[in-house]
Formats: C-alpha cells, structure tokens, sequence
C-alpha cells in the first residue's frame, strides 16, 4: 500500500479522451458551468488531480453540487450535466433501476 497519498498524477484522462492537466481545468472564478467543464472538473478527481476538498475551494462549490456531477457523468455519461435534461435522465434512471 503506498504510504504517501500526496502523490499525483500529472494528467489524466480528460472527457472527451484528451490529456488534463491542472492548467487545461476551468479557471478558479468560473461562473458559467457548461457540460465540458464540469465534465473536467469531475475528471479531474476521478484520475486524482484534485481532491474534492480542493474541487469545493477552488471553485466555490457546494459537496451536493459537485456530487450531483459525479452522479450524473457516472448514469448518463455527459449528457447527464445538460441541466435542461437533468430530469430527464433522473427519470430514465429510476426506471432503469425498477427492471
């Protein structure tokens, strides 16, 4: 088991199959949050760029918000963060989980 947790990875995979870095991610006082960024930003700590903690700092988010993301990249792929289909694929996710 690695002892030193501090370790990172210089880029990882980002969305749409492209290398990330930390300076590729959306910029720290972004107001306006677009599918692709916060596909990025969910990215990012998936591959272990930035931690959570770092993710809600750095852009001033909330725990819920930055997990309903996560949720939504993880049922529905990035589609899932257009937030005029969010209920849409709420939806479709609850029936799926009925059969």
């Amino acid at each position: 088991m690695i002892e030193n947790q501090k370790i990172r990875p210089a880029q990882v995979i980002g969305p749409l199959g492209e290398p990330l870095t930390i300076d590729d991610l959306p910029a720290p006082e972004t107001k306006r949050w677009v599918v692709r960024r916060k596909a990025e930003v969910v990215a990012a700590v998936n591959g272990g760029l930035l931690t959570i903690d770092e993710v809600l700092e750095r852009y001033n988010l909330t725990l819920e918000e930055f997990a309903s993301w996560q949720r939504a990249v993880d049922r529905s792929g990035m589609q899932g963060l257009r937030v005029t289909r969010i209920q849409h694929y709420r939806d479709l996710y609850e029936r799926q989980l009925k059969y």
